[in-house]
């Protein structure tokens, strides 16, 4: 609910604070008095553009709107999104300079009006003379007559989603095919190409190693075997290290323990010795020349080389492009059985969305009839029993995830008349009661967390007017109503009474006590000289009104 609206040199209002409780808050006051700027205040505050302008004098001007919406109220959620704080009040203020630039914000947090817009959207709705964008935008109705009808949406948006899925994975496979298809020829002549030649990760650094090894295989020879030489010769280093061994093995059992340490570190560096001339014994014989494993790790290093330029990628990511082409070659044998399956995915999830979309659209053709049937009831005693207004199901090229149909509201005014859109309504007053059948008929499924009726009772008077008054106090059950009127049998339904004056180039608003009521309403009936007959029907009307609505509905 709106509990409360702050408004600061906003046109003729200086200073105005109101404090607004649950149910049905009625704004009354002579024509001119300033009702249409507290609502344009108000729509300035939730994001409206609306006719609000700075007081002449004053530098700025603000309008504050405090609400208290249930713990899952859609607005919440946003606010959750938007990652600010969503619980407690939501505050929604809009400060406006002289030169028309505002700002906006939320929780005292700066916003863009966009979001405030939003929020706005959300927590109010305002059905009057020109302001009606709940039920004027086409949007909403679909999701109106589902919480109409309590509908579920969805195990139609999860087989919706499903047959998203396997058309996605159709289209894949085709492209793919598609794209093998145009390419089949290169993708098979590069698939054998590359499995026959056999690519190795790390494959051109040992090639390039042993060519370069095998290039001077002459050259290290000789020197390797040199140093074989300086091993093995007669002075050499084995042979040398041999003798000294041997020596110290003449030695007496006395002197041995003494050479023991340098006889094992002796026996050792033979060891090592003899181990680096085997090693170079070895290398020698892999290093004697031949012509013909050069010309061969040439030849290949430089295919090798030649293959990795032809398909633009390093000589290392040959193996993996080898693989690549394996599987795209597969791809052109095996696709068609793929699509096959993706074909048949599509059918079946197609098959089980329309199944449930169906029932979703029978149930929905059911309710659209019961609430034709309950906005007719609310028609005739408004004054519109002429009228006439359908739930039109209209299908949709394409099923979505809210469906197979989109759902229009439409009115015929005039008897006999084809069914139109609601911006057909041309009278304010009518629009404003049409707004209030529907409203009272979607109440109980769609309550926001306020409701604003701008003279919805204007034009009528008598019983029309009471009928007006019945149904806001009925709607005013289940939400927060706000209404401007100049009826009194309206205004002695309301929970709160505001009354609105004006004096020069000021405006003031009071909130009045029980004894100002009824002064009120008797001035309402009886125009400014209020007697003592308009004051006695005003508490008559004040008394039938405090009544419960199903006694009332009873009496009429």
């Amino acid at each position: 609910m709106l509990s409360a609206l702050t408004i600061r040199d906003i046109v003729l209002i200086e200073q105005a604070a109101l404090e607004f409780a649950p149910g049905l808050n009625v704004l009354t006051g002579e024509t001119g008095a300033g009702k249409s700027i507290l609502l344009d205040s108000l729509g300035l505050a939730v994001g409206g553009r609306g006719r609000a302008t700075v007081r002449a004098g004053a530098g700025h001007g603000a309008a504050t709107a405090v609400f208290e919406p249930p713990s899952r109220h859609p607005a919440r959620a946003l606010l959750a999104a938007q990652e600010m704080e969503a619980e407690g009040e939501i505050v929604l203020r809009r400060s406006l300079a002289a030169d028309g630039k505002s700002r906006a914000f939320v929780n005292d947090q700066a916003v863009g009006v966009g979001l405030l817009k939003d929020l706005g959207n959300l927590l109010l709705e305002v059905h009057g003379q020109q302001d009606d964008r709940g039920l004027f935008d086409t949007a909403t109705h679909r999701a109106l007559l589902d919480d109409f009808g309590g509908l579920n949406t969805k195990k139609v948006a999860e087989a919706h989603a499903a047959l998203n899925s396997a058309k996605t994975r159709l289209k894949e496979l085709q492209g793919l095919a598609a794209r093998a298809a145009a390419e089949a020829d290169f993708v098979r002549a590069a698939a054998r190409e590359l499995s026959e030649f056999a690519p190795q990760v790390g494959e051109e650094e040992k090639l390039a190693t042993t060519r370069a090894l095998m290039m001077n295989a002459s050259r290290l020879a000789e020197e390797i075997s040199a140093a074989s030489d300086a091993l093995s010769a007669d002075r050499g280093a084995e042979t040398q290290l041999a003798l000294a061994l041997k020596k110290l093995s003449r030695l007496t059992a006395e002197a041995r323990p003494l050479t023991a340490a340098a006889e094992a570190a002796l026996s050792e560096a033979y060891a090592l010795a003899e181990e680096a001339r085997r090693e170079l014994d070895s290398l020698l014989t892999r290093l004697e020349t031949d012509t013909g494993a050069l010309e061969k790790a040439e030849e290949r290093l430089f295919a090798l080389r030649v293959l990795a330029r032809k398909y633009a990628v390093a000589t290392d990511a040959l193996p993996a492009l080898a693989e690549e082409y394996r599987a795209k070659e597969e791809a052109l044998v095996s696709g068609g059985d793929q699509i096959k399956k993706a074909q048949a995915a599509v059918g079946a999830t197609q098959a089980a969305y329309d199944a449930v979309a169906g029932a979703l659209s029978k149930t929905r053709a059911t309710a659209a009839k019961k609430l034709e049937a309950a906005v007719a009831a609310e028609l005739a005693p408004l004054k519109l029993g002429h009228a006439r207004f359908r739930a039109t199901l209209e299908p949709l090229a394409e099923g979505g995830p809210d469906g197979a149909e989109r759902v229009l509201f439409e009115i015929a005014t005039v008897e006999g008349a084809p069914f139109g859109s609601l911006s057909r309504i041309a009278s304010g007053g009518e629009l404003a009661r049409f707004s209030l059948a529907l409203k009272v008929a979607l109440a109980e499924a769609s309550a926001p967390a306020a409701m604003v009726f701008d003279e919805v009772d204007r034009g009528v008077g008598g019983a029309v007017a009471d009928a007006v008054g019945e149904r806001l106090q009925r709607l005013a059950e289940t939400t927060q109503v706000l209404l401007v009127t100049h009826s009194p049998q309206v205004a002695a339904r309301a929970g709160r009474h505001f009354r609105i004056t004006r004096t020069k180039d000021k405006t003031r608003i009071q909130l009045l006590d029980d004894d100002e009521r009824l002064e009120e309403i008797a001035r309402m009936l009886s125009g400014a000289a209020v007697t003592d007959e308009a004051r006695a029907a005003a508490r008559r009307l004040v008394a039938e009104a405090a009544m419960p609505v199903k006694k009332q509905r009873k009496r009429a």
